[in-house]
């Protein structure tokens, strides 16, 4: 007993520091949001800094272009991420060599990758001065604009490059785990391989999927970096938007910036709890 105890006793004093910290932040915050910030004279409990940001369509605006740049971004990295897992399986000569380029971008940081999207797409980049001394494009500013945009293609971009290689890496350690048998039955059946795929090895790697695509989700819809170094100036991403109020020489901006802060990790806390219940079915799936 004493030996299953020990690792609990010895994280003890960093679990306390950390939780400390983490909750005196959160209750900071969570005060503040609801207007009680002493230091500028505010010492009543409100809603009214929910109701404006809420009410406030650069908020809506900036909610919008969050959820569709990490949604857009999310499902192509599941989608090209789950093909590649699905070519390493079928491809066992060359897997192993394949695996280990796919790690490299995962563990290259955001804004390394957002130098390496601004050098490349950006008007001025590598990609437009190529077309340009080809002769494809008359002037440099004839190139789309590719990054700093409204639609933010640039932030996509970057969560491309970092999501696929996560989801591909994902989903071949569990398809990995099925048995080849499996679709050699399916084909002895009368299936061709897509079938095979898309109605046996794709659902039984389901979860993991669904999984992974939660996890990049919520970090790209909580990143600051990328939005900031690569974003529109307008509309913000909602970690942007916080960050601006709160660094604001006006410290009435403050419980604004803690109102957005609350939303985000109200949303954050969501998807893992959605998380939390698909992980547990991963194992009903496992063989």
């Amino acid at each position: 007993m004493k030996e299953k105890l020990k690792p609990y006793i010895l994280l003890t004093p960093v679990f306390i520091v950390l939780f400390s910290l983490v909750s005196v932040g959160m209750i900071v915050c969570i005060l503040q949001s609801i207007g009680y910030f002493p230091i500028i004279g505010l010492n009543e409990i409100t809603l009214d800094y929910y109701k404006e940001i809420l009410s406030d369509s650069s908020f809506i605006k900036s909610l919008l272009f969050s959820l569709s740049t990490c949604a857009i971004s999310s499902i192509i990295s599941v989608i090209g991420g789950v093909a590649i897992a699905y070519m390493l399986i079928r491809d066992n000569k060359y897997s192993k060599i394949r695996k280990s380029l796919i790690r490299i971008p995962v563990i290259i940081p955001h804004i390394v990758v957002v130098l390496l999207i601004f050098t490349v797409f950006s008007q001025s980049g590598v990609l437009s001065r190529f077309l340009y001394s080809l002769g494809v494009i008359k002037n440099i500013s004839d190139f789309p604009i590719l990054t700093m945009d409204k639609n933010g293609l640039g932030i996509v971009l970057v969560y491309i490059y970092k999501g696929i290689p996560f989801i591909a890496l994902m989903t071949f350690n569990i398809l990995k785990n099925f048995s080849e048998k499996l679709e050699l039955v399916a084909m002895n059946l009368g299936a061709s391989k897509s079938q095979a795929f898309f109605n046996i090895l794709l659902p039984l790697s389901m979860p993991t999927i669904i999984s992974s695509f939660i996890i990049i989700f919520a970090f790209s819809f909580t990143s600051f970096e990328v939005p900031y170094l690569i974003g529109p100036t307008t509309p913000k991403a909602l970690p942007v938007e916080a960050y601006i109020r709160y660094a604001s020489n006006d410290l009435g901006q403050r419980p604004y910036a803690m109102v957005i802060n609350v939303i985000l990790s109200g949303i954050s806390f969501i998807l893992l709890v959605i998380y939390n219940k698909l992980f547990g079915k991963i194992y009903k799936y496992k063989l």
